[in-house]
C-alpha cells in the first residue's frame, strides 16, 4: 500500500518529518520511551531485554557446568549467595540442578533467542526494509512487548518462591510436572501463557504489516530475504503456538483445579493409587508440545538465515545465489515443519507405521535446509568478500548450522534414535543449531545494524576478538557432547554420569566443556564493553556505511526519523541485491534509485 496513514502515525509523505517532530514534542518521556508505539523503540526494548535474559540464562548454564565438572564440591564465591535451601554449604542440590536445567532452556529459547530474532530485529528492521512508516498495529506492538516482559518477570520471580523454580525440564512432561512439581511449575505455566500471547500478538502484526504496508513498487519478489524469513516465521508462530497455549491452560487446570487432562486413571504414587477419574493421557501433552516445538526450531533458525543472507550479499558484493529458490525453500520448510513433530516421540510406542511416516517427513524437511545452506555457500563463490565482524559471524553460521543439521538426521530415524534419545548427543545437536548457529547469526545482525540504530559503528578489533574467542570456546562446549552421547551418557544427570560405568571413559570431557563454557562467558564481556562503549564512543558513520542496496540503508537517516521513518515515501524500482551491476559506476545499485 502506498501513502498509508495509520492512527497515531505521521502520514507517509513529504510532510512526515515535520509532523513527526510535532508529535514527539507532545509526548512525555514515559510515552516516548517506555510505553512507546514506535516500532524502532519497541525493537530496542525487545533487544535489550532479550540480551539481558540471554546473559541470565547463560549464567544458569555456567552454574550447571560447575556441578558437572566438580560434582558435589562447593561452588566458589557465590555458593553462599544461593541460599541454604539450594546449596547447603555451597554444594548444589539435585533439585536446584533441575531448576537450572529447566529454566536455562526456557529462558534461552522463549525469553532470549525468539524475542531477539523476531521482536528485536524484526520490529526494528522489517518496517524500514519495506518502506513502511510503522507497524500496522502500533498499540498491539506495544502490548506484545509488555506481555512478553510480564511473562519474563513471572519466570524470574519463580526462583524466589518456596520450593524454587520449575524442575520438570523445559518440556514440562506430565504426569511428573503435575503431581510432584512445586509452585514454581505453576508460575512456569503462567509465564508461558504470557509469552505465547506475546508471540501471537506480534505475529499477527508482522503478517498484516508485510502484506499491507509495502511501499510502491515493492512486490513480493523484490522483498529482501530477511523480510521473507520474518513473514514465514510469523505464520509459524501464529499457527503453532495456540496448541501449546491451550495445553498450558489444561496443565494449569490439572495443577490448580485437579482436573485430569494429562493424568491417567490408576496412577500409583508412593504406593497409593491417586484419585483420578478423568482418564487423561500424558502423551497428549507431548503431541501438543512438540506440535509447537518443532516449528519453534524454525522460528529460531529462519530469522537467523535472513540475517545471514543480508550480510553475505552485502559483503560478497554480489546477488544472493538462487533468490527465488531460497524463497520457495523457506515456504516449503515452514509447511513441512508442521508434519514432523512426532520424531521427538519415537520412544513412546507409536508403532512402526507412524514411525515410518514421521521418519519420511523428517528426511524430506532436510531437503529445503540443504538447499538454503547450499545457496548461501554458492553465494560466496566469486565474491569480493569483506571480512568484517558481521561477515565473520555470518560465515561461521554456515558450518555450525551444517553440523547441527547433519547430526539431527540420526535422531530423525527411529532405529538410531532409540540409542541416542535423551543422551548428550541430542544436546550437542540442538545447541549446534541454536548456539553457534542462531546466536552467531544474531551477533552478526547486531554488528551489522548497530550503525543504523545509533549512527556509530562498533569497534572492529574488539568485534574480531569477540568472534575468534567465541568460535573456539563454543565448539569446545558442544562438540564433546557428541562423544559423550555416542557412549550412551544421558543428559540431565546431576553428577554428569559419575555413577555409571559406561560413562567413565568420557567423563574427563566434563571438565573440558566447563572450562570452554567459562571461557565463552569471558569473551562475552568483550562484546558487552564494545556494545555500550560504542553507543557514545563508536566511530560516527553516514546513513549507508556498508554501501548496501536495501531501503533501510538508502532511504532514511541513521538513526531513522521518529514516527514515520522517511522524509518522503520511498519507491522501489528493482530487486534487493543489485550488487556489481555491469556498467554501473559503483558496485551497488539501491532499490530506490531510478535508472
Amino acid at each position: 500500500m502506498d501513502n498509508v496513514t495509520t492512527a497515531g502515525h505521521a502520514p507517509a509523505g513529504a510532510h512526515a518529518h515535520g509532523h513527526a517532530h510535532a508529535h514527539d514534542h507532545e509526548q512525555s518521556f514515559v510515552w516516548k520511551y517506555v510505553f512507546s508505539q514506535d516500532h524502532k523503540v519497541i525493537g530496542i526494548q525487545y533487544t535489550i531485554t532479550a540480551l539481558l535474559f540471554l546473559l541470565f540464562g547463560f549464567a544458569l548454564m555456567a552454574l550447571m557446568r560447575w556441578q558437572l565438572a566438580y560434582p558435589m564440591q562447593p561452588i566458589p564465591v557465590i555458593g553462599g549467595l544461593l541460599g541454604m535451601a539450594n546449596a547447603p554449604g555451597g554444594i548444589m542440590l539435585p533439585e536446584f540442578y533441575n531448576q537450572l536445567g529447566a529454566m536455562h532452556g526456557t529462558i534461552m529459547v522463549f525469553l532470549g533467542v525468539v524475542p531477539l530474532a523476531v521482536g528485536g530485529f524484526g520490529n526494528y528492521v522489517m518496517p524500514l526494509m519495506i518502506g513502511a512508516p510503522d507497524m500496522a498495529f502500533p498499540k498491539l506492538n506495544m502490548a506484545s512487548y509488555w506481555v512478553y516482559f510480564i511473562g519474563g518477570v513471572v519466570m524470574l520471580v519463580s526462583f524466589f518462591i518456596p520450593g524454587g523454580a520449575a524442575q520438570s525440564g523445559w518440556t514440562s512432561y506430565p504426569p511428573l510436572s503435575v503431581i510432584t512439581a512445586t509452585d514454581g511449575q505453576t508460575m512456569w505455566l503462567i509465564g508461558m501463557i504470557f509469552l505465547i500471547t506475546s508471540s501471537l500478538l506480534g505475529s499477527m502484526n508482522f503478517i498484516v504489516t508485510i502484506i499491507q504496508l509495502r511501499t510502491k513498487g515493492l512486490h513480493f519478489f523484490r522483498l529482501p530475504f530477511f523480510v521473507w524469513a520474518q513473514f514465514v516465521t510469523s505464520f509459524l508462530l501464529l499457527l503453532a503456538f495456540p496448541p501449546l497455549e491451550a495445553a498450558g491452560v489444561l496443565q494449569l487446570m490439572d495443577k490448580v483445579a485437579h482436573t485430569s487432562f494429562f493424568l491417567p486413571s490408576g496412577l500409583v504414587v508412593g504406593n497409593k493409587v491417586m484419585a483420578i477419574a478423568g482418564g487423561g493421557n500424558p502423551l497428549l501433552w507431548q503431541h501438543l508440545f512438540w506440535f509447537l516445538a518443532h516449528p519453534e526450531v524454525y522460528v529460531l533458525i529462519l530469522p537467523a538465515m535472513g540475517i545471514v543472507s543480508e550480510i553475505i550479499a552485502n559483503n560478497t558484493r554480489k546477488p544472493l545465489w538462487g533468490y527465488r529458490v531460497l524463497i520457495y525453500a523457506i515456504i516449503f520448510l515452514g509447511f513441512m515443519s508442521f508434519v514432523v513433530w512426532a520424531h521427538h516421540m519415537f520412544m513412546t510406542g507409536m508403532g512402526t507405521t507412524m514411525n515410518s511416516f514421521f521418519q519420511t517427513t523428517t528426511m524430506i524437511i532436510s531437503i529445503p535446509s540443504v538447499i538454503i545452506l547450499s545457496a548461501l555457500f554458492l553465494s560466496l563463490y566469486g565474491g569480493s568478500i569483506r571480512y568484517n565482524t558481521p561477515m565473520l559471524f555470518a560465515l561461521a553460521f554456515l558450518p555450525m548450522f551444517g553440523i547441527g543439521g547433519l547430526t539431527g538426521l540420526p535422531l530423525g530415524l527411529a532405529p538410531s534414535d532409540i540409542h541416542l534419545h535423551d543422551t548428550y548427543y541430542v544436546i550437542g545437536h540442538f545447541h549446534y543449531v541454536v548456539a553457534p548457529g542462531t546466536i552467531f547469526a544474531l551477533f552478526a545482525g547486531i554488528y551489522y545494524w548497530f550503525p543504523k540504530v545509533t549512527g556509530r559503528q562498533m569497534n572492529e578489533m574488539l568485534g574480531k576478538i569477540h568472534f575468534v574467542g567465541s568460535f573456539i570456546a563454543i565448539n569446545g562446549i558442544f562438540f564433546p557432547m557428541f562423544i559423550q552421547g555416542l557412549h550412551g551418557v544421558n543428559r540431565r544427570l546431576y553428577d554428569g554420569g559419575v555413577q555409571y560405568a559406561h560413562a567413565q571413559p568420557v567423563l574427563h570431557w566434563n571438565m573440558f566443556m566447563s572450562m570452554s563454557a567459562w571461557t565463552l562467558m569471558a569473551f562475552q564481556i568483550v562484546f558487552i564493553v564494545n556494545f555500550f562503549w560504542s553507543i557514545k564512543g563508536g566511530k560516527r558513520v553516514g546513513p549507508n556505511p556498508w554501501n548496501a542496496t536495501t531501503l533501510e540503508w538508502t532511504a532514511t537517516t541513521s538513526p531513522p526519523l521518529a514516527h514515520g521513518n522517511f522524509e518522503t515515501q520511498p519507491e522501489v524500482f528493482r530487486g534487493p541485491y543489485e550488487y556489481s551491476v555491469p556498467g554501473r559506476s559503483t558496485d551497488y545499485f539501491p532499490q530506490n534509485q531510478r535508472d
